[in-house]
């Protein structure tokens, strides 16, 4: 009998989750699978967690919450046996997205029922996993105005993320304002870059600014790299037109935009900068390796998210 553990994060998005684990169990159960459940306290409690499921031996690990939550676990799976399963109840939900699971809500609490009966039979794919200095991330890592505005607003109160994305928005022009970028120099292969960016994020995926941009429209979570997207600019002005252009999905194409593959990267600022990974604040640094870790985990892939592996 396959066994797994279903963690969850009471905490994460606009609604508790808690009330509705049960469901989700029964319905790993009735697939056969021996499920036990745990509640997170804190992103390194989640990372042990995972951990502690791979030292079990236990097939796979089902995630419930955000992306930061999901973030977290593959932290603590990477390099192991043990599979990812998604159930998304975050707030943004862009993982969600990306592998087209809905997410929970209150509002349709039956979602999470759902996704565990779509995953319990899932087939298992090995996938590409980003790493950030100590940190590794299954979406994102971010240096710049994003990261700026993560680290103002996290944690949040659950009251706050009914507003998610204009508080976001409303942050991060009020940071732009004040802001002149960050200024960067990287180290790509052979290749040196350097310059004045309002952002520099290293995507595994292809969603970002909360899922309303598809930042790289042909990324694959199995190929061995990763995309750098450097945003030049320096001020309010320069950000809102890059906001403005991913959305529109202009970004590919505009000036001041630079999109580099990489599998392995250094990056040094001439100042501090700060940094994320899958929207969960990191500190700051002056330096940084980024690098990608080809098919480092195992994961539970829904029907959608074969559409992301270019070795299926």
């Amino acid at each position: 009998m396959r066994s797994a553990i279903v963690i969850y994060n009471p905490a994460a998005g606009r609604f508790n989750v808690k009330p509705f684990i049960n469901s989700a169990v029964r319905e790993l159960e009735s697939a056969g699978w021996k499920v036990d459940a745990a509640e997170t306290q804190s992103g390194a409690h989640t990372v042990e967690l995972a951990k502690q499921a791979s030292a079990e031996k236990r097939d796979a690990v089902f995630a419930v919450g955000g992306d930061g939550t999901i973030g977290n676990v593959v932290n603590g799976l990477i390099g192991t046996e043990t599979a990812l399963g998604v159930l998304p109840a975050g707030t943004a939900n862009v993982w969600s997205i990306e592998l087209g699971l809905r997410p929970f809500a209150w509002t349709q609490p039956w979602v999470l029922r759902k996704n565990a009966s779509i995953l319990a039979n899932a087939p298992c794919h090995s996938v590409d996993v980003g790493a950030c200095n100590q940190y590794s991330f299954m979406m994102w890592a971010g240096i710049g105005l994003d990261a700026l505005t993560i680290h103002n607003i996290e944690p949040r109160i659950r009251l706050e993320k009914f507003f998610a994305m204009p508080e976001y928005a409303a942050k991060s022009i009020w940071q732009a304002a004040q802001w002149s970028g960050v200024q960067l120099r990287l180290w790509v292969d052979d290749e040196e870059v350097e310059g004045n960016y309002i952002v520099a994020v290293s995507t595994n995926i292809r969603h970002y600014l909360g899922g309303l941009a598809n930042l790289s429209p042909d990324a694959y979570l199995d190929d061995g790299l990763l995309d750098i997207w450097l945003f030049s600019g320096n001020n309010l002005g320069d950000a809102l037109r890059h906001a403005y252009n991913m959305w529109r999905g202009f970004h590919i194409n505009a000036e001041n935009v630079r999109r580099i593959t990489f599998s392995h990267l250094r990056v040094e600022g001439g100042s501090p900068f700060w940094i994320q990974t899958d929207g969960e604040p990191r500190g700051s640094a002056q330096q940084a390796e980024i690098r990608t870790h080809p098919r480092a985990l195992r994961m539970l892939m829904p029907p959608r998210g074969l559409e992301l592996l270019k070795h299926g």
